[in-house]
């Protein structure tokens, strides 16, 4: 059976423009942070370059393969 409550899938909070990780160069780096569902000690803040566009379907994409991967009994 799958449990498709917001309290037990990740989804994205939040996609902002952020600074550069230290050594790296550009200024099209965007922060997204994905959270299992009201968690607030499961999280996960990523980085990526990109338009806030692209940035913010990456993180949605990711957010659903963890949810696809966690499924019981998935296969792949």
């Amino acid at each position: 059976m799958r449990d498709d409550s917001i309290g037990s899938k990740y989804h994205v909070i939040k996609v902002e423009a952020t600074s550069a990780p230290t050594g790296m160069l550009g200024d099209d780096w965007f922060l997204y942070v994905i959270q299992k569902g009201d968690l607030s000690n499961s999280l996960m803040e990523c980085k990526k370059t990109g338009t806030l566009k692209s940035v913010t379907e990456h993180a949605k994409g990711v957010a659903e393969t963890i949810n696809f991967r966690n499924v019981k009994g998935q296969k792949k």
